[in-house]
């Protein structure tokens, strides 16, 4: 899902220290993944690793569109992993450490757009709330 990049110093998810990080990341979401992974082999024909890289990419931009959660969860934890790498931070401009305590500068956005999520009536129920009956 995620190809190298060689002209950006970029390894792919399929990088051996990725891959570890994505397998031992898999934990409570394995269901999902061997359906995930079950589905994609199922649409290659099984000869999945033996697609070009174009055939590969548009197979999976097909496949992700319509997979549902065994894809979304095939996707996030190996995009997990692969920005977790210290290669893969460094090449972004990052320092090759974790969030937190030291924290990142984020660039300030356009804070107005979140006034059509403000003015929204709640649709939760607020648990400060005692029912009438129950006063």
């Amino acid at each position: 899902m995620v190809p190298e990049d060689t002209a950006l110093d970029m390894p792919g998810a399929d990088d051996p220290a990725i891959f570890d990080d994505i397998v031992r990341s898999v934990g409570r979401d394995l269901p999902l993944i061997r359906v995930a992974l079950a589905a994609i082999a199922a649409k290659s024909g099984g000869a999945f690793a033996d697609m070009d890289r174009d055939a590969r990419e548009a197979l999976i931009n097909d496949w992700y569109a319509k997979g549902g959660a065994p894809a979304v969860t095939l996707g996030r934890v190996i995009v997990g992993a692969y920005y977790r790498d210290d290669r893969v931070l460094r090449a972004l401009g990052h320092e090759a450490r974790a969030p937190f305590p030291k924290g990142y500068v984020l660039e300030q956005g356009d804070w107005s757009l979140l006034d059509v999520v403000r003015s929204r009536a709640p649709f939760w129920r607020d648990d400060r709330v005692v029912p009438a009956g129950e006063r």
